[in-house]
């Protein structure tokens, strides 16, 4: 016995045949549905899908059962369903089993005959929806499982970028940046890495790696630091080592892409185009793409901010001695790119502003 879920499909033109095919099929225990026409078994097939056998007449009006089986065939949801094409002309047989048919069976039915070729093709139609249906639910725990590991990754980015602000403020807090100084410096690397055309993903590096700029002023004393003059000749030779002290902490973090690439701009953010800066005396395109950008951008920033050794310059006074670096401190390109982008550069100052910050600089672009 075959317990009540089965679910056939008799169709035939002929009621008493139908009638039969119920009585000879009761044995299985399950539901049998009736159909006089191809149409006809089509719309109750529409309404249970989850039907498990079809047994076909070939020979009806309306719709025959050749052009039904292509019908069923080429149907999505209802081509596996097995059909038992049931026929008196076996010259019906080949032609129905080109177009997909899965058995035969001759008129008059041999009830036995009929009762173990459909118990067959039930049970392979529920082997094969059970097959589909550990697929179906592998493929969507595959769908969670790759969920879930997209917010893990997710969140591996924003704790790698938290430990990057949180490196980037330990190092400010003991120097003299002013408190926004590295968002800003992350804000202004991404959108000059976008303009200088690197790719999405590059610039969020960027972007999340570029508070570790400085992040070597830990290691510097604070009698050099936080010294309010110029410094002399050997304090500005341990001064400079900063960038050393920046990209050992960072080193052997190859695992961890933002720290990687922290240690390169920490390295070579004092990298000068000409090749006059330090620690390498790296030259042009030498320096990496990362640190020629924190470059332009840290400078930009710092003229902007005001210093214990220093007040801040205007805005005009900021391009004139930036463009007057052309070539010699800042990559010609990139510095290109931030003076025709002036108002967006202003712009994230003006909404990552300190609070003793003076008026908008995005007024004095709009002004000038």
């Amino acid at each position: 016995m075959i317990n009540d879920s089965v679910k056939l499909l008799a169709v035939d033109d002929v009621p008493m045949n139908l009638e039969l095919l119920e009585l000879m099929l009761s044995g299985l225990g399950g539901v049998v549905l009736k159909a006089l026409h191809g149409g006809e078994a089509l719309r109750l097939l529409e309404e249970h899908p989850d039907t498990d056998t079809i047994l076909l007449d070939l020979e009806m009006p309306v719709l025959n059962g050749f052009d039904t089986l292509e019908t069923l065939k080429k149907h999505p949801r209802l081509r596996d369903i097995p059909v038992i094409v049931v026929t008196s002309d076996k010259h019906e047989v080949l032609r129905a089993l080109a177009l997909g048919a899965n058995d035969f069976l001759g008129k008059p039915y041999n009830p036995e005959e009929l009762l173990l070729r459909v118990r067959n093709h039930v049970r392979s139609k529920k082997l094969l929806d059970l097959s589909n249906n550990m697929s179906l639910l592998l493929e969507q725990e595959v769908i969670q499982k790759t969920a879930d590991l997209s917010r893990a990754l997710e969140f591996s980015r924003n704790a790698e970028y938290e430990i990057s602000l949180r490196l980037g403020r330990a190092a400010e807090f003991r120097d003299v940046e002013t408190g926004m100084h590295i968002r800003r410096i992350s804000e202004f690397s991404y959108q000059l890495g976008k303009l200088a055309g690197l790719s999405e993903k590059a610039c969020q590096v960027l972007r999340f790696s570029s508070p570790l700029h400085d992040v070597g002023k830990i290691g510097i004393p604070d009698r050099i630091l936080l010294k309010p003059g110029s410094l002399d000749d050997e304090e500005m030779r341990v001064m400079r080592l900063h960038t050393q002290i920046g990209a050992s902490i960072l080193s052997e973090a190859g695992r961890f892409p933002l720290l990687a690439a922290g240690q390169i701009i920490a390295l070579q953010h004092h990298e000068k185009w000409d090749g006059s800066g330090y620690p390498n005396g790296l030259a042009g395109k030498q320096i990496h793409i990362f640190g020629r950008i924190v470059m332009v951008v840290d400078v930009f920033d710092a003229l902007l901010s005001e210093r214990p050794y220093k007040k801040a310059f205007s805005l005009e006074e900021t391009l004139r001695i930036m463009e007057n670096g052309r070539g010699i401190f800042f990559d010609p390109e990139l510095l290109t790119l931030l003076l025709e982008n002036l108002e967006l550069f202003c712009r994230i100052r003006g909404e990552l502003k300190d609070d003793d910050a003076g008026p908008p600089l995005l007024q004095l672009v709009q002004a000038g």
